[in-house]
């Protein structure tokens, strides 16, 4: 049974109530699923104009000053590598690669490690071999980069904590800092340290602002406002068909 029957020329616009209901329900999620893009479009290029202002020159600060620098921010801080200990972060990707990213912790004057991510080596083609990632050096050094957030995995099934066994290096999977603080039994800082390119002992190290650029977010908030607004014009022309011309 239609809602209302309002005759427009050779038609009647007569919605039923079942597509009307459903035209509603879903125009009013896609709405909202723009929106949330929109909101990620925005976030994500603040985090991308905060990856930009961060690359002045290192500034060099103490331990204590590590929890009040601003996320992706340059510094240069003093420590000691942990050549004996090291992560690898499984599941990383460059350049459609598989690899890992090697986690070295540094020792700071206040015994705390501070996590340096010395950047990126490929697999080897077989899980059983690691790459070869030792230090040797391992007197006290500058060492500059920028700090961010240890990565998040956005599945909890693609999560693995680094194995208690004593054997190192322990790959891990999308890791909690607490996990890796376990793991060293020593305290970590709550970010890491992007190794800069510049800088010895390191690998590839193309970093990157995180996530999609914002303009894809951007997009897809578009082209869900623009299913919203194709589904409201189906429903219009269907709930008006041509009247019927008896003699």
């Amino acid at each position: 049974m239609p809602i209302v029957r309002i005759p427009v020329g050779e038609r009647v616009f007569a919605p039923a109530w079942l597509t009307t209901v459903l035209t509603v329900a879903l125009c009013i999620l896609f709405v909202a699923l723009g929106r949330w893009q929109w909101d990620r479009g925005n976030m994500r290029q603040l985090q991308w104009d905060a990856f930009a202002h961060g690359s002045s020159a290192p500034r060099a600060i103490g331990a204590s000053e590590l929890r009040s620098v601003p996320r992706f921010q340059r510094v240069a801080v003093s420590g000691r590598y942990d050549t004996q200990r090291q992560f690898l972060l499984d599941n990383r990707i460059h350049a459609g690669r598989a690899g890992y990213e090697v986690l070295t912790p540094l020792e700071l004057a206040d015994g705390r490690e501070l996590m340096i991510d010395r950047g990126w080596v490929a697999f080897t083609g077989h899980r059983a071999i690691l790459p070869d990632v030792h230090l040797t050096a391992s007197e006290p050094r500058m060492v500059a980069g920028r700090l961010v957030d240890v990565p998040v995995g956005g599945l909890v099934f693609g999560r693995m904590p680094p194995d208690s066994g004593p054997s190192w290096p322990k790959v891990t999977s999308y890791p909690t800092m607490a996990q890796l603080g376990q793991a060293l039994g020593r305290p970590v800082e709550q970010r890491i340290l992007l190794l800069d390119p510049d800088q010895p002992n390191g690998y590839v190290r193309d970093w990157q602002p995180p996530g999609l650029p914002p303009v894809r977010h951007w997009s897809y908030a578009v082209q869900w406002w623009g299913f919203a607004a194709a589904l409201l014009v189906i429903w219009v022309i269907l709930s008006a068909p041509k009247s019927r011309v008896t003699a």
